[in-house]
């Protein structure tokens, strides 16, 4: 399933406003069930923006869970099934994949877009992509 993301809309926004409002327009698309950017302060990953129910984990530390894994490892991640992940850190008990995409500028990370999925098998390279594209733009306006 390819997804659209308009952000055309976006246009004009920066900061906190601009990443809640991204937030917002990935939150309507099927599937796309918890949807939040975390901000990377030193060695710890810190909620920032997001869309969904309320998570206790609102601080995370890199190399911990498939947020901080992908921070360890400078890479993003797409994960079929966490059930199957021996870090997974649970946010809900709905929550079957997950895919969290590096937010940089240059060389340096940012922070991440996480999006939780309640199917198994959620996210594609398509949504890896369009989450890539919609990063370059988080970070040139960050």
């Amino acid at each position: 399933m390819e997804e659209r993301l308009d952000i055309s809309t976006l246009e004009g926004l920066s900061g906190r406003e601009l990443r809640q409002r991204a937030m917002e327009l990935l939150a309507g698309l099927p599937g796309y069930d918890w949807c939040g950017i975390y901000r990377l302060e030193g060695n710890e990953l810190v909620l920032d923006a997001y869309v969904g129910a309320e998570t206790d984990h609102t601080r995370i530390p890199v190399g911990v869970g498939v947020c901080g894994s992908a921070v360890s490892e400078n890479r993003n991640k797409v994960i079929e099934d966490v059930r199957e992940e021996a870090n997974y850190l649970a946010c809900s008990l709905a929550t079957r994949s997950e895919i969290v995409v590096l937010i940089r500028r240059g060389e340096t990370i940012l922070g991440q877009i996480d999006i939780d999925g309640h199917t198994v098998g959620r996210f594609t390279a398509q949504d890896e992509a369009m989450l890539t594209k919609l990063a370059g733009v988080l970070a040139a306006r960050w």
